[in-house]
């Protein structure tokens, strides 16, 4: 387990996670803002990456478990993305479509940002989305809102 808030623990994803991250990302509706919907091998390479990261930064996307039953429902964490040109630490997340609006993304992504300040040198983290995906702006200027 990397961190765990009051409903949810995040832990690494492995290659078990399949099924469950498909549902995610192959989702259409959920990955409208994202360039494109997740196939099988999309999904795949995905955990694959993520798996790669663990190793190399020591963080990256990780899986989103409810406490009361260990189901995966999304993913959440940490990742380096260009933004404006430069390399710059991300809280990224995704959650199956009955998951949302239960505040679990802003939980995850405090959790994360609490996480980062803690086990990484990062003094400041970024979200990037798209200007039309207000869900995720709204997580985004929830969390930053809180400081620790």
């Amino acid at each position: 387990m990397i961190t765990e808030t009051e409903r949810l623990f995040l832990r690494e994803l492995t290659k078990d996670d399949f099924s469950a991250l498909y549902a995610v990302l192959a989702d259409s509706d959920i990955m409208q803002h994202y360039p494109y919907t997740f196939d099988k091998a999309r999904v795949m390479n995905w955990i694959d990456k993520s798996i790669e990261r663990y190793n190399i930064f020591g963080f990256g996307l990780w899986a989103v478990c409810l406490k009361d039953n260990g189901e995966m429902i999304g993913d959440c964490g940490l990742t380096m993305q260009i933004i404006n040109n430069q390399i710059k630490p991300e809280i990224g997340y995704h959650f199956r479509k009955d998951m949302q609006h239960k505040g679990y993304a802003k939980e995850a992504s405090i959790a994360v940002r609490d996480w980062t300040f803690i086990n990484t040198p990062f003094n400041i983290m970024y979200s990037y989305m798209k200007k039309d995906n207000i869900p995720s702006a709204a997580v985004g200027t929830e969390w930053e809102k809180i400081k620790i």
